[in-house]
């Protein structure tokens, strides 16, 4: 493919990619214009098509138009979201900012709150439920013996019990002693550190692996590029 058959907005949007990813490439030889260049395009870019998503898919849909063609009791349901939106603006001024307290106060409780439920029921009791699940044998696969997967439910409930007591800070005092933990504590802690360290290097390593990709995906780009211009 040559680029007489690139119609015009491939071929800027191929020469854009082309010049872009060179940029990036030249922090390599250490923080440069060209770098910053390509992070303020970037940042600008991600900012601009999160207000857009958040102008199609919130303030408009949510609240602009049931307040202009919405009936009466749907402008009186968006005054609330209304006011604190008004409130929020008022923490730009340091002489009114005590005004938008309530409306901050109120994120972060909602915030606070939907951090916690989804803790909770996106990974606490499904980590419970998956972990007794192993100890099942309804549930056992063909393929497996019962022994096999009482090992694999046996290792996943020590690894959580442990990593759970890891980040056990209590402490018993001792007479004329400092506060420690117990030995039987440090024991299992030292398991769960064993734990949480494979569990970091598999996540290293996939983060690796992902970048690795993506690297590969943009040399290989490079030089198909390289390859059309000729």
């Amino acid at each position: 493919m040559n680029l007489a058959q690139f119609s015009l907005p491939e071929l800027v949007g191929t020469l854009l990619g082309f010049m872009f990813t060179l940029f990036v490439f030249s922090y390599i030889f250490g923080d440069n214009a060209l770098f910053r260049i390509a992070m303020s395009v970037f940042v600008g870019v991600a900012s601009a098509f999160a207000g857009v998503v958040a102008w199609y898919n919130v303030i408009w849909p949510q609240l602009f138009r049931p307040l202009i063609f919405g009936s009466q009791s749907e402008r009186l349901f968006v005054l609330f979201p209304l006011l604190f939106c008004g409130l929020l603006l008022l923490k730009v001024s340091p002489r009114f900012s005590r005004f938008g307290n309530p409306a901050m106060a109120f994120m972060v409780g909602v915030g606070v709150a939907a951090a916690i439920g989804g803790a909770v029921l996106g990974t606490i009791f499904p980590q419970i439920s998956a972990t007794t699940n192993l100890f099942d044998m309804d549930a056992v696969n063909a393929d497996e013996s019962v022994i096999w997967q009482l090992f694999q439910g046996g290792l996943i409930l020590l690894g959580t019990l442990t990593t759970l007591v890891y980040f056990q800070f209590g402490a018993v005092k001792s007479k004329g002693r400092s506060a420690i933990r117990p030995e039987w504590l440090k024991w299992l802690a030292l398991v769960g550190q064993v734990f949480i360290a494979i569990t970091f290097g598999a996540l290293f390593a996939g983060v690796f692996s992902a970048s690795l990709m993506a690297l590969i995906e943009r040399l290989n780009f490079l030089v198909n590029f390289v390859f059309t211009l000729f």
